[in-house]
């Protein structure tokens, strides 16, 4: 029992074993590990603090819901419950959703569950991948910073699929900086395959860190030729390209009748929604251009013109190579964008003249190269949403942690603590300019910034006189400028958790734009959605309740509801879905009543033309609504409608 308790734990088996959890292995100090959980567990109660009340996306909402309804819904990521048509991405995230929903039910804290965990294990592979090659306090620092960056908090309070995009090229991070420290290719073949799975979340995106991954490989990997490190390149590039596809390989060979439309195509190819939908598109534009499309829906071109007009949203922010450094996105994603460039910086400069194989400058190219690449992706593409900055923070997280340990380790060394203490001045100017003036809570952020600046800046001053480095001055000089490094994000973050953001906001925001994006979504919910559901539920379900022009129309409906809107021309209205001769039968056989098509500007959707020209308007108040500057009216379809326009075409 003795050499028991000496070793640490009880006896193998025991009861006591779980305890082990918060004991460091045997290479780590013994802060190491409880601290790491400190730290994740700090990440989980600001991702998931109010996660049942959280405004979330209803398009993504409405998929997940109906992928959790059938295996077939499941398999094919089907926007709607009757599987008509596909969300208009891969669904790898949201499968992860739809799991969770048919465990524990349809709550929105179990939609929003995924991403928590998600963004939790991101901290932890963080750590690992940091801790390779510098050491556990500087996997420490990264973790931390990974944790409390304000997007990061956003994003993974939300159901959007860039947490499990950003977990996966994370651990493809960690297993090539595993290749890189063992020499071994396996690792290197599993970095493939996790932007293989990344892929299958947010497609080209998972890609544009493969440079970087490559790159750091091919100049440090122990392999001794550098033929043979091409060779194991190509070898991980073809296991990416194997797994990247393989979905959409095995779904494009389904007949079209036994599958979904393929929303954002207008071929009903896998392809061409990913490669020109959701690629060239998405980078040069705002709308399909496919032959055998429809028009955009008005209501949804107005939505774009409104949202720039009123501040909502992000698309209207023009490029530049400084888009990135000011406003909504500043105040995102750069609070430590200053640490984190003198970091790389430093230590590419310290590692010069190192070995080949050095694995420290290797991590510093890799984590600076996934910085530079998606950093100039987004200044540089048309479409940016706020919460696709999160891509950038393991990133900064870890450059940041190999730059607190390099300058740790060289603290007795005046040019260390002069560039550290010039390193928290500019950064606390920075983050002082981020501050809008609308923040409330201004006056608190710049004096609690201003004053742990000061003063660490005050005692690294102090230590550079001669005789006065004592070690305690300087372990307590480096300490504060940490603290005033990481304050404004700490400030930034606790102030979304604090006023029940989601991934649509950003830090400092407005009120009236939390009004919009919170306040009034949570006062549907409570008031609208139960009549919604009532509404629904008096209709048959073979039956569609209704028929919008566009999934994005009803998507709303169908996340409260479970039961089917039928969309018409997918996300943006445009495409072939379903065809006119569908619809047709759909009405024939009454399982379309009521439909509710735009009439002022008109749909230029064939399908609901088709309604307009031949079913039934109904008027009065209650059957007639604008939406974003669209009147759309309630018509109701009838078998006989179909034969009436039968014998007008016959007549023709």
């Amino acid at each position: 029992m003795g050499d028991a308790r000496q070793a640490g734990g009880g006896p193998p088996g025991g009861r006591f074993r779980a305890l082990r959890v918060w004991r460091s292995p045997p290479d780590q100090p013994r802060w190491a590990r409880p601290a790491l959980l400190a730290v994740t567990a700090v990440a989980v109660v600001m991702y998931a603090w109010g996660i049942g009340s959280i405004n979330l996306e209803p398009f993504y909402g409405a998929a997940a819901r109906s992928m959790s309804e059938s295996w077939h819904n499941f398999l094919f990521g089907a926007a709607d419950p009757w599987g008509t048509i596909s969300v208009d991405k891969l669904p790898g995230a949201l499968w992860l959703q739809a799991l969770s929903l048919r465990v524990f039910g349809f709550h929105l804290w179990a939609i929003v569950l995924p991403q928590v965990i998600e963004g939790a294990l991101t901290v932890l592979v963080l750590y690992r991948a940091v801790r390779w090659v510098a050491g556990p306090g500087a996997g420490l620092v990264a973790a931390l910073v990974l944790a409390v960056s304000p997007v990061t908090v956003l994003l993974n309070r939300g159901n959007i699929s860039d947490s499990v995009l950003i977990l996966l090229l994370v651990l493809a991070a960690d297993a090539t900086t595993n290749a890189l420290v063992t020499g071994r290719l396996r690792p290197l073949l599993v970095a493939g395959v996790w932007v293989g799975l990344a892929f299958q979340a947010k497609m080209l995106q998972a890609w544009l860190i493969l440079p970087a991954l490559f790159a750091a490989y091919l100049i440090a990997a122990p392999a001794a030729t550098l033929l043979r490190r091409v060779g194991h390149v190509a070898a991980c590039a073809l296991v990416v390209g194997i797994v990247s596809l393989s979905w959409m390989t095995a779904v494009s060979v389904v007949p079209a009748h036994d599958r979904p439309y393929v929303d954002g195509s207008c071929n009903d190819s896998l392809f061409a929604q990913v490669f020109v939908y959701n690629g060239i598109n998405r980078f040069a534009a705002t709308e399909v251009h496919q032959q055998g499309c429809s028009p955009p829906s008005h209501f949804l071109v107005e939505a774009s013109r409104i949202g720039a007009a009123n501040d909502l949203g992000t698309a209207s922010i023009p490029a530049g190579w400084d888009r990135l450094l000011r406003g909504v996105f500043g105040r995102d994603v750069a609070w430590v964008v200053v640490p984190a460039v003198v970091a790389a910086a430093a230590l590419l400069v310290l590692r010069r003249g190192r070995p080949r194989t050095d694995a420290l400058r290797a991590a510093t190219i890799l984590w600076s190269g996934w910085l530079v690449l998606t950093w100039a992706f987004f200044s540089s593409g048309r479409y940016l949403n706020s919460y696709y900055l999160a891509a950038l923070v393991p990133a900064l997280a870890a450059l940041c942690g190999l730059g607190a340990a390099a300058a740790w380790r060289r603290r007795d060394r005046a040019l260390t603590r002069v560039t550290v203490l010039l390193t928290v001045l500019a950064s606390t100017a920075y983050a002082v300019t981020l501050v809008p003036p609308n923040a409330g809570i201004r006056p608190w952020i710049i004096a609690w910034l201003v004053v742990v600046a000061t003063l660490a800046a005050g005692i690294l001053a102090g230590s550079l006189r001669r005789g006065h480095g004592s070690v305690w001055s300087i372990s307590w000089g480096l300490g504060l400028a940490a603290v005033a490094l990481l304050s404004s994000s700490v400030w930034a973050s606790a102030s979304v958790v604090n006023t029940g953001e989601g991934p649509f906001d950003t830090p400092y925001q407005p009120a009236r734009i939390t009004d919009i994006t919170q306040v009034g979504p949570a006062h549907y919910r409570a008031v609208g959605w139960p009549k919604l559901v009532r509404y629904a539920d008096a209709f048959p379900t073979d039956q569609a309740v209704d028929v919008f022009e566009s999934s994005y129309l009803a998507s709303g409906y169908i996340f409260a509801t479970g039961r089917e809107f039928l969309p018409v021309g997918g996300f943006s209205g445009q495409v072939p879905s379903p065809t006119l001769a569908q619809l047709r039968r759909d009405v024939a056989e009454g399982k379309i009543i009521n439909a509710t098509p735009a009439v002022a500007p008109r749909s230029r959707n064939p399908d609901m033309i088709w309604i307009i020209r031949h079913c039934q308007a109904l008027s009065g108040p209650d059957f007639s609504f604008v939406y974003q500057g669209t009147t759309l009216r309630r018509f109701v379809c009838t078998p006989g409608d179909v034969q009436a326009a039968r014998r007008q075409a016959r007549a023709r």
